[in-house]
């Protein structure tokens, strides 16, 4: 890179000296200018040779050797991101430039995406899988409003996605027409309410360390996307030789930690308690928190309920519960949730009807205990936060950093007859998991040959052809049943992802292409069960992982329809007694149907399907599994039944 900075400095100087003596010769006095000379019989120039080689009234330098925009990739360079996704925007075009330029197209690498939600939703999956976030740039007014949807998703998953978003600032800077359509006043304005923090900064010292605090906030629970403004005119703006720019060294927090006194206290009901039980959902923030918890539960010998916002407990473990969820929540006489995104709707039954109402769904003397780094951090518009929960005891800190000193403090209180009594208690939730499981087991075995093809049956054909691999599926189960945490053995971080956390469309195939670009330099195979609406947002991400050399495999749950909005309108069917006839009017893709299989060949991906006999899926997998093995995408299209 150091000999292409080269040539292009002294093709700009040589540009600039050019200029500037084109300038001199303009500046000649008259009188020396028109002496006499000897006449030479010449034939004179073409009239194209005479237009190139007039002197212009105004000599402009077109040329800079260092801008604005190559520090700001000094900047991110030194925050360690690896890529930035994004849709092509004018108003980061100095940044665009310098990245594949000046910066090498290296650490970060440009990766580009045909719609900016897709941009954010990938920064999104590839968090969780790499624990650190990669950069999203964003084109003015028209950029953040495409971005708005994802960086809500982030938001609610407390997920740190890191924004920079393109913007012309001074109006005297901005071409005539569409740059003004695409600047505005306050950039963050519009997404401010769902990001943890956002700055402005008005010059290149502001900018760098303003990218460094948006990493260190973004980073520290709980985690959060943050936006940073790159004014046009300041990325484009010429850096003199002898301007001195320091880029600040990036210090990360450590997460908050609970006090000790709280935490003994809470080890204390952990210990005393006959029937406690673990509510977990974002409690393992990387695969350090997945020891911490099954240490803490194993210590117990408790049961554990996995709301699955993440990889949080091994799924054939004998002490996890999930399966029988109610029923535990129903028996616990204490209940520790640990970063559990609605905790009130765990411990509570909720009514739907026209009248709604909720009871409690624990007993009435169940000691109720939190730990949550949401506690450190509220807002008042979006409504993420949930119902209110009445605790006994709340400890507003990160929980994987407080199980260590929890778990130990279990440890120190637990005497030999607490110890007996948590061994009994290990041998009645083994038996309880067993039972779950076999129960799960001839669930999924209804319907195991009906076409089209049963939900259990895709997902137990997908995992017969992965379960020796070293795999990692990067796509929300809510939609096919649970099956592969009812079914599959998950027991590694990466495994499993969790959803959209705001349940926003257009989610999963771009956090799906994100995780896999994760696991890339792993060697993982990274598989997705992709929803058919959902693909149908933005398509084009198949396209960036084709070009991009992204492998992941998506298997199409193509059950034609915007299925959770069939069931919402058959609940009002029936509610106004009106039958179900008619709802799949405006819920339903069919008429005609998508061949998800040739939209992906178009995007330049492996497609193969649609596929309606169950006989034919597990061949169709494994073709496409070679493909993903060679470093391609591919996607099986699979006809499927609703859930």
């Amino acid at each position: 890179m150091a000999k292409q900075m080269k040539s292009v400095v002294n093709r700009r100087n040589f540009l600039k000296g050019a200029a500037a003596g084109a300038a001199a010769l303009a500046a000649v006095p008259k009188s020396i200018a028109a002496e006499p000379a000897e006449p030479k019989r010449i034939a004179p120039p073409p009239m194209s040779a005479v237009a190139e080689t007039e002197v212009p009234a105004v000599a402009e330098v077109l040329t800079a050797d260092r801008t604005g925009s190559d520090f700001m990739v000094d900047v991110i360079k030194s925050l360690g991101f690896e890529y930035v996704c994004a849709n092509p925007g004018s108003s980061f075009r100095g940044l665009h430039e310098s990245i594949i330029n000046y910066g090498g197209n290296k650490n970060p690498e440009f990766i580009t995406c045909c719609h900016e939600e897709s941009s954010v939703a990938m920064a999104h999956g590839y968090y969780k899988v790499e624990g650190k976030p990669l950069a999203v740039l964003a084109h003015g007014t028209v950029g953040v409003q495409h971005a708005a949807m994802a960086i809500y998703n982030a938001y609610c998953d407390r997920v740190p996605v890191y924004v920079i978003l393109g913007n012309i600032i001074d109006e005297t800077k901005r071409m005539p027409g569409v740059e003004w359509f695409h600047s505005v006043q306050d950039a963050a304005a519009m997404v401010r309410d769902f990001t943890k923090w956002d700055d402005l900064p008005i010059s290149l010292e502001h900018f760098a360390e303003s990218a460094a605090r948006a990493y260190r906030v973004a980073m520290t629970p709980p985690t959060m996307p943050v936006v940073l403004v790159a004014d046009g005119d300041l990325q484009e703006s010429a850096i003199s030789p002898d301007t001195k720019i320091r880029i600040p060294k990036l210090t990360t927090e450590m997460p908050p930690v609970g006090d000790s006194g709280s935490v003994n206290e809470m080890a204390r009901l952990l210990v005393a308690a006959e029937n406690p039980v673990l509510l977990v959902d974002r409690t393992a923030r990387t695969p350090a928190g997945l020891a911490c918890l099954v240490d803490l539960a194993e210590t117990l010998q408790c049961s554990v309920v996995d709301q699955a916002g993440r990889m949080n407990f091994p799924t054939r473990h004998p002490l996890n519960q999930s399966d029988r969820a109610r029923a535990a929540v129903a028996d616990a006489d204490v209940i520790l949730g640990l970063d559990v995104a609605d905790f009130y709707g765990i411990t509570h039954n909720y009514r739907d009807q026209i009248e709604r109402t909720s009871r409690p769904g624990t007993k009435a003397n169940a000691k109720l205990l939190t730990i949550s780094s949401d506690d450190l951090y509220i807002k008042a518009n979006y409504q993420d936060f949930q119902r209110y929960s009445e605790v006994d005891l709340a400890i507003a800190a990160d929980s994987e950093a407080t199980l260590p000193s929890l778990t130990e403090a279990v440890k120190r209180l637990s005497t030999d007859d607490r110890k007996r009594a948590f061994q009994d208690r290990g041998v009645r939730l083994k038996a309880a998991h067993m039972q779950a499981l076999e129960r799960s087991r001839d669930a999924a075995a209804f319907a195991w040959d009906a076409s089209p093809i049963s939900t259990a049956r895709l997902c137990m054909e997908l995992w017969g052809q992965i379960q020796n691999e070293d795999w990692s599926l990067v796509g929300a189960t809510t939609f096919v049943s649970r099956w592969p945490q009812r079914l599959w053995n998950m027991d590694k971080h990466y495994q499993y992802i969790g959803g959209a956390g705001g349940y926003g469309i257009g989610y999963n195939a771009p956090a799906a292409t994100g995780a896999a670009l994760a696991n890339r330099k792993h060697g993982r195979l990274t598989v997705n069960i992709q929803c058919d609406g959902d693909l149908m947002f933005a398509p084009g991400i198949l396209w960036t992982a084709a070009h991009h050399k992204i492998p992941v495999l998506h298997i199409m749950h193509n059950n034609r329809a915007y299925h959770q909005e069939v069931m919402q309108v058959q609940i009002m069917a029936d509610r106004h007694s009106r039958g179900i006839a008619n709802c799949g009017t405006g819920t339903t893709i069919t008429g005609p149907d998508i061949s998800y299989a040739k939209l992906a060949e178009s995007m330049g991906m492996y497609g193969e399907g649609p596929i309606s006999d169950p006989k034919e899926l597990g061949p169709a997998i494994k073709r496409a599994i070679e493909v993903v093995r060679r470093g391609e995408p591919a996607l099986v299209d699979v006809v499927t039944q609703p859930r």
